[in-house]
């Protein structure tokens, strides 16, 4: 019996694949597998996922001699199916995998994409200025243990906040989060792209916390190229130009952000327009850096730990060398050796004001939505 695991849904691709590792754990003396130029790529489907989409649509993994395949996931279930072999390699916030690093999951990183994409934001009429305002207050989240969940806590934690006992968190789905706010049933939300974004432009809130603005922040990258385990240990040459697929990428959505912000929507990777997703896109930096990544990880689990995220006992600097990896050909020399392609029309005006930018869409789209049509007269 075969399984198309890209053609599965997540949560059926972790009950094969664990029926699977069960029934193969009496094999003790199995050959290493040969080298292979094939490798699955995870996604969930959102803004910050632009080299992904490029890499595949540009050709940068074919030049890297690979033959690749996305996975589409849900978050629910994203790290249990990279653990689980479901996918081999993505890119995804390095917050969001460092508890399950810590607590065994075989998982490394192996680059920085990019910086910026989360934030924490209240009415744009609140009396809280900072985040030592938020103490005591409801925070709206999409989901507890989401990395707008995690970069909130790391907020909090460096300013003396328990975001535990002195925070009541509420969850509501991602786009109902600016309703929620509105309505009064929370005091602030904890938002990634283009959420954030989205209700900047609508004039509903301000930040309080800006993962792209904000140091220590501003210059973290909050997400980076990962890959599992056993992968690596089994394709190291395969890891390696993936990852330098996704580093190509990251490049070229920098420096044309516009473009890829076309390419993702219209190749229907995500739902959203090609305006709204060129403004959150523009938000974030994609200058790739496999020092930065490496640095970001230690500081992300520095500040974890002291919000309560990662264990009392965890050694930041072990767990930091046990999550990052140097893949050969994979360097920040290398990336400055990238040629980087600038499409015609695919860039951001550098001296335009990106709200502005997405306040005109939004005021477009609503007088489109009220013009009343005038009935055709038949002939």
């Amino acid at each position: 019996m075969t399984f198309n695991l890209a053609a599965m849904p997540c949560r059926i691709v972790v009950s094969c694949l664990l029926t699977l590792a069960l029934a193969g754990c009496s094999k003790h003396n199995a050959s290493p597998p040969a080298p292979s130029n094939k490798v699955r790529v995870g996604y969930v489907g959102i803004t910050c996922e632009a080299p992904i989409f490029t890499a595949v649509e540009k050709g940068f993994f074919q030049e890297e001699g690979l033959d690749v395949t996305l996975v589409k996931c849900e978050w629910a279930n994203y790290k249990d199916v990279l653990a689980l072999g479901g996918f081999d390699i993505t890119h995804h916030l390095v917050m969001y995998f460092l508890k399950p690093i810590e607590q065994g999951l075989d998982v490394k990183f192996t680059g920085g994409i990019h910086r910026g994409c989360l934030r924490v934001q209240t009415g744009v009429n609140s009396t809280i200025r900072s985040v030592a305002d938020l103490r005591g207050k409801r925070i709206g989240v999409p989901g507890m243990g989401t990395p707008p969940f995690i970069f909130a806590n790391r907020v909090l934690g460096a300013h003396g906040i328990d975001a535990a006992k002195e925070i009541s968190w509420r969850v509501f789905p991602a786009g109902e989060l600016g309703l929620a706010l509105d309505k009064g049933e929370i005091d602030a939300i904890a938002d990634s792209e283009p959420i954030g974004s989205l209700l900047l432009a609508q004039g509903k809130v301000k930040n309080v916390a800006d993962q792209a603005n904000d140091a220590p922040y501003k210059d973290e990258y909050c997400c980076a190229v990962i890959v599992s385990g056993k992968f690596l240990a089994a394709q190291p040459k395969a890891a390696a130009a993936a990852t330098r697929a996704l580093l190509k990428a990251a490049k070229w959505v920098e420096a044309n952000p516009a473009a890829a912000a076309r390419l993702s929507v219209e190749k229907h990777y995500l739902a959203s327009s090609p305006e709204l997703n060129t403004v959150a896109i523009s938000h974030l930096r994609y200058v790739p850096s496999v020092s930065g990544a490496e640095a970001a990880v230690r500081s992300a689990a520095a500040e974890m730990k002291k919000a309560g995220m990662l264990s009392p006992a965890t050694d930041v600097e072990k767990l930091a060398q046990r999550a990052f990896v140097h893949l050969d050909g994979v360097t920040d020399d290398w990336l400055k050796t990238v040629p980087v392609e600038r499409v015609a029309g695919g860039q951001v005006a550098p001296d335009q004001d990106i709200r502005s930018y997405a306040e005109l869409i939004l005021q477009d789209k609503a007088e489109s939505c009220c013009k009343v049509r005038k009935p055709v007269a038949s002939k």
